[in-house]
């Protein structure tokens, strides 16, 4: 290729848009700038090519050594944790984390909670036996008895006899 087609391409495709060159540029810089960009994109493209490579030969070897993605999950994991755990932060807040478990008042907030929940269990328990009890006394209340032959005498005329009922009644509850 001559001079004067790479003149007239590199020109068509380094100048801005308009075909002016930018201020202060002279054509010949414009076209050393141009140049010079057309050799870092083909060196970009290389590399990129060069890490794709890398990229599937270091896959290959873990598959090889037998270290899967999750292996290395677990390991980034453990590692990062670890950091976490020696990190100033960290230690400063177990330092006053376990300054704050050992004061006093802590213990009392303690003591105090485990009481409100026993309390709060008692409660309930007390409220479920009562409720349990309230059920047991409307069951044997003879408006529910009537409620229950109701339904049964319904349940009689929709299904008609079964299994050898004699009859629409029965002593023993659905419920």
């Amino acid at each position: 290729m001559d001079s004067s087609g790479q003149d007239s391409s590199m020109t068509s495709t380094g100048l801005a848009s308009g075909g002016t060159l930018p201020p202060g540029l002279t054509e010949e810089e414009a076209e050393e700038m141009q140049l010079e960009l057309t050799k870092v994109d083909d060196e970009i493209q290389t590399l990129r090519q060069v890490l794709t490579a890398k990229e599937r030969h270091a896959t290959e070897l873990k598959r090889r050594l037998g270290i899967s993605p999750l292996s290395e999950i677990k390991q980034n994991i453990t590692k990062g944790w670890h950091e976490v755990q020696c990190s100033s932060a960290y230690l400063t807040a177990s330092a006053t984390l376990e300054d704050i478990s050992r004061s006093e008042t802590y213990k009392r907030t303690q003591d105090t909670l485990s009481q409100a929940g026993q309390m709060t269990s008692a409660a309930i328990s007390t409220m479920g036996s009562a409720i349990r009890s309230r059920f047991g006394e409307m069951r044997n209340s003879p408006s529910f008895k009537s409620f229950e032959d109701k339904v049964e005498n319904m349940k009689y005329k929709v299904m008609g006899r079964s299994n050898g009922e004699s009859s629409p009644t029965s002593n023993n509850a659905p419920f």
